[in-house]
């Protein structure tokens, strides 16, 4: 059962936006929310454009939007083009037009390349659909790399653990950190082994809170202000999952299925695979630090037993 104690980040639901319109939300930084709302990608995956004249476009959003229409009709109309298209990393939400664009403008794109043999290309993700649409990248980027053009410099922050390929992008002029999926206002990020990682994640985590940017665009919802702040708060509130899933097993709870409906109590049905990814997560880190075990052999999956060692 939950701890009615249990302290979570001060999560923000609020977002002023319109859909079909291209935003300005910061000198030098738009926005076009893509229409693909849901209980994964909130109100949905958010467009940035980077700079004036020649731009960046980060994250082109899912194969199915109008978001590109939207772009490039709004770029027209101010005489600016797409020059460079930048991936936070290749889940479809985000990747999903990136080809398109491309085709459209002639733009390189830019992220971290995954291994040709990825496991998880093709496998369906939480919210059952396409999880990875991998993208060959025209200009592969490592943690520190730069891009820029005449009206912005962009650097590299490599942030592994919702996916092993995720880049976070530093803005120079603002202080900006554009997130991703790793830091969002409005909900925690989902980390799903294999894609995500429990002990990676808390590590990009506990890096991103030695550093000063002063605010974080997000790839869904609205900025978060005083970032070191609420990250730190997403770091207590992990740790306090890794307690209740300790507190589950000496209760006698063995496996997953066991654990969830303790943990997140009353949780929506269409999230319950969701939280059992995330179970799972915790107890691959809980194995790693040694403090949980496997209780039959082989490999670590969802249909594992768990025990407490010592």
């Amino acid at each position: 059962m939950t701890n009615p104690n249990h302290k979570t980040p001060s999560f923000s639901r609020e977002m002023p936006f319109e859909y079909g319109k291209l935003e300005r939300i910061a000198p030098g930084v738009r926005r076009i929310v893509c229409e693909n709302p849901g209980p994964f990608t909130f109100k949905g995956t958010n467009l940035y454009v980077v700079g004036e004249g020649d731009v960046a476009a980060i994250d082109p959003g899912p194969a199915s939007g109008a978001q590109v229409d939207l772009l490039l009709d709004a770029l027209r109309q101010t005489g600016e083009r797409v020059a460079h298209i930048i991936l936070t990393h290749c889940h479809a939400d985000h990747s999903g037009a990136a080809a398109a664009l491309k085709e459209r403008t002639g733009a390189p794109t830019y992220g971290m390349a995954r291994k040709i043999d990825d496991p998880v290309i093709g496998k369906r993700g939480p919210s059952g659909g396409d999880f990875v649409i991998p993208v060959e990248f025209d200009v592969p980027l490592n943690h520190g790399d730069t891009v820029r053009d005449a009206s912005f410099e962009l650097h590299a922050v490599h942030t592994p653990g919702h996916a092993p390929d995720h880049l976070c992008f530093r803005l120079s002029d603002g202080d900006i950190l554009f997130s991703g999926d790793t830091v969002m206002g409005w909900n925690t990020s989902v980390v799903a082994p294999p894609e995500g990682n429990m002990g990676d994640y808390l590590r990009s985590l506990d890096m991103l809170i030695g550093r000063n940017d002063a605010v974080y665009f997000p790839a869904h919802g609205g900025p978060v202000h005083e970032p070191q702040r609420f990250v730190k708060a997403l770091i207590f509130h992990r740790r306090w999952r890794e307690l209740e899933v300790l507190e589950a097993l000496r209760a006698g709870a063995t496996s997953i299925g066991d654990m969830v409906p303790r943990i997140y109590n009353g949780l929506e049905p269409a999230l319950v695979p969701a939280a059992a990814l995330s179970v799972f997560a915790t107890l691959e880190h809980l194995v790693e630090k040694q403090l949980v075990a496997a209780t039959r052999p082989g490999t670590l999956d969802m249909a594992q037993e768990f025990a407490l060692l010592g």
